[in-house]
């Protein structure tokens, strides 16, 4: 009897050490989430959801990186996310199963040129040269939305050869060397520094963006959902952002 009870107490030892017991989540958090943000978030937002993922065993957080816009129309043709970082309120507003949004960040434009500018560019009148081989985002996603009331600003016509559906397909023309300057984030240029240059011009702070965040009133684990959004508005996901070079609302 002794030696069948001794058996049985070693038998669930091995259980629990093998895992049959994995530590707690102490939020009582699980199960995955599906977090749709802005391209312009891919460094930031990677970083967060490993920080949240490591505060959370259990957890999953999955990302889809692109264009506002495009994220906004796939969100409204059933795309099954729980969340949805947008790098401008327009596109929030588009959606129309969001819940109630809050302002995390805020991010302004630079000229993005390759390293050492070859091209010798100065400023913004520079993306009026047709001479110049100049990217900028398309008008329906934030960066290019941003872009026009820079140049509106500016009383000037931009003259581009290449309209990007996002920032940094905008920014990787710059980092390839296929143009000689490009409309994109501070952020993107402090992400890609040893690559490209920034250079910062006075009309930017016309065309400030806000960046909203929600959970989807479709999530399928709002729990969860929930409590990223407010780790994203939380002190130490602030630090993480404002490092990268985005400022506070």
């Amino acid at each position: 009897m002794f030696r069948r009870t001794v058996a049985a107490v070693l038998a669930a030892l091995t259980l629990v050490s093998c895992g049959g017991n994995a530590p707690a989540d102490p939020a009582g958090l699980s199960g995955t989430i599906n977090v749709f943000a802005a391209a312009s978030l891919t460094g930031t937002f990677t970083q967060l959801g490993k920080d949240f993922e490591a505060a959370h065993p259990g957890v999953k957080v999955v990302f889809n990186f692109a264009g506002s816009s495009a994220l906004a129309q796939q969100i409204n043709q059933g795309a099954p996310a729980d969340v949805f970082a947008s790098a401008a309120p327009k596109n929030m507003d588009q959606v129309k199963d969001k819940g109630a949004p809050a302002t995390f960040a805020r991010n302004k434009l630079e000229i993005a040129v390759p390293k050492g500018n070859p091209a010798g560019v100065k400023g913004l009148t520079d993306f009026t040269d047709k001479n110049r081989k100049l990217a900028l985002c398309a008008e329906q996603v934030p960066c290019g939305a941003a872009a026009k009331k820079v140049f509106e600003a500016a009383k000037l016509t931009p003259e581009p050869d290449s309209l990007e559906q996002d920032v940094k397909a905008a920014l990787t023309k710059v980092t390839l060397g296929e143009v000689d300057a490009a409309l994109v984030y501070k952020t993107d240029i402090l992400a890609a520094k040893a690559k490209v240059d920034g250079i910062p011009f006075p009309e930017a702070e016309q065309a400030v963006n806000d960046y909203p965040i929600t959970t989807l009133t479709t999530s399928k684990n709002p729990t969860t959902a929930n409590a990223f959004v407010s780790f994203v508005l939380s002190p130490a996901a602030q630090k993480t952002l404002t490092t990268a070079g985005f400022e506070t609302p």
